[in-house]
């Protein structure tokens, strides 16, 4: 028992709160790529791996959090989480030598594993109808938290920051974000409850076994929304940590903060929009609504189709504005890519609950997990030198998509689609062992 009486809002308000934080700080280095590297002797490519290290960890992190919270209780995973993240922050501000500070960081980066914690915090307190809105809320909401961290921390810890303790604004950044991630954890696990009720609680914990959660990370619909979020929520992350760069280095825009903020735009264009590529998803599913000719009588995976498309779309768009030399086109066009990848988040996480109602939790872990690979990879062709110009690894991207958009129209057909989360790539398809979901 917490020391307030916790409801359904409250709890999602503390998630959102705590994911929110967890955001800025997991990606609270990439305003100050370019003091950073002039400290440290980094060139282009490095600043590449630097941002592209900030995903390395979570993709098993985040599938190892979603089992513990559905073991021990999302209060105790978030704050531990949140406790280890804020001391490495704090420890990477006094760090002199770049091989320390890049492990410190990497450690800092699992503040992105906090997704899945709160996905199931959430999923323990909400009813099915209302689940879809509230997942919204809070991985939209929370997304922004990058935003929050462009355009907050380079305003108050700017170019000529002299201040307790550090004479260096990016220093100070770290050390004062841990403090505050310190704090929440503490926070976090004082008020937070598990679940809405005790029964709810041992329901969940009693069916976190790895037999359960292995079928269910095999079944088609489990693996190509995973896919899905590998070139969406990954490519968020991949822009989140690159394009501060982007605009500086493409553009000459040596402006920290102008830089900053022009990156912020795709962030909350990704976090707040989220929402309504699930209500989108579940207006369709209610009012049995075919938009596409494909897929008839599959209102969701219509939906999720065309936004993945979308996707694609804008990541060539991305290019083509790129191209055009002008820095304002080009942050319109990242508007856009950020637009489309909170859509089909949106759009896939409404997905999760409905074709997996009694597993959710554990294909959160595996979609949210496997989804930020992307995060890892793409940074590495956006700084990729053999590149004529920055601008046009996001077409390379957009092409590596192509794929990943043709298994999801093959899942998505309606004669597989119906057993998508029963058939799978792992004999004993058809029954779940440890869920049911039929």
């Amino acid at each position: 028992m917490g020391l307030i009486r916790m409801t359904k809002w409250r709890t999602l308000v503390l998630a959102t709160v705590g994911f929110n934080f967890s955001f800025l700080i997991w990606f609270s280095f990439a305003p100050f790529t370019g003091p950073m590297a002039e400290e440290f002797g980094l060139s282009l490519a490095e600043i590449g791996v630097l941002a592209s290290a900030a995903i390395w960890l979570a993709p098993f992190g985040r599938i190892l959090t979603g089992w513990l919270s559905d073991r021990f209780g999302a209060p105790a995973v978030f704050a531990i989480v949140l406790a280890y993240v804020g001391v490495f922050s704090m420890a990477s501000a006094f760090a002199q030598s770049y091989t320390v500070f890049f492990v410190e960081r990497l450690i800092v980066a699992t503040a992105g594993i906090t997704f899945v914690i709160g996905i199931q915090h959430v999923s323990e307190w909400f009813p099915e109808e209302q689940l879809g809105t509230a997942e919204g809320i809070y991985a939209g909401v929370g997304n922004a938290g990058a935003a929050g961290g462009a355009l907050v921390l380079p305003r108050v810890f700017g170019t000529g920051w002299s201040g307790p303790l550090f004479e260096v604004n990016w220093r100070a950044a770290f050390f004062y974000t841990g403090v505050v991630a310190i704090g929440l954890a503490v926070v976090y696990y004082a008020l937070g409850e598990a679940a809405k009720s005790d029964e709810k609680r041992q329901a969940t914990a009693d069916s976190a076994s790895f037999k359960g959660w292995l079928y269910t990370a095999t079944r088609y619909g489990t693996v190509v929304l995973a896919l899905a979020y590998v070139m969406t929520f990954g490519l968020e992350l991949s822009m989140n940590g690159w394009l501060a760069t982007y605009y500086r280095e493409g553009f000459d825009t040596q402006n920290l903060v102008l830089a900053s903020t022009f990156a912020a735009t795709f962030s909350v264009a990704a976090g707040l929009l989220r929402p309504i590529g699930g209500y989108v998803s579940d207006l369709l599913a209610r009012k049995e609504r075919d938009i596409i000719p494909l897929f008839t009588g599959r209102y969701r995976e219509q939906w999720t189709f065309v936004t993945l498309c979308f996707v694609v779309l804008t990541m060539f768009g991305m290019t083509l504005a790129g191209l055009t030399g002008q820095v304002l086109v080009a942050v319109a066009a990242g508007f856009t890519v950020g637009m489309a990848c909170a859509f089909a988040e949106g759009s896939i996480f409404a997905q999760v609950p409905a074709m997996f109602p009694n597993s959710s939790g554990a294909v959160a872990g595996v979609v949210g997990g496997v989804g930020t690979v992307g995060g890892i990879v793409y940074p590495l062709v956006y700084a990729a030198p053999f590149l004529a110009t920055l601008h046009v690894g996001y077409s390379v991207v957009a092409v590596s998509m192509v794929p990943i958009v043709l298994l999801a129209g093959w899942t998505f057909r309606p004669q597989l689609a119906e057993r998508a989360n029963t058939d799978g790539f792992l004999a004993g398809s058809g029954n779940s062992p440890a869920h049911g979901d039929d």
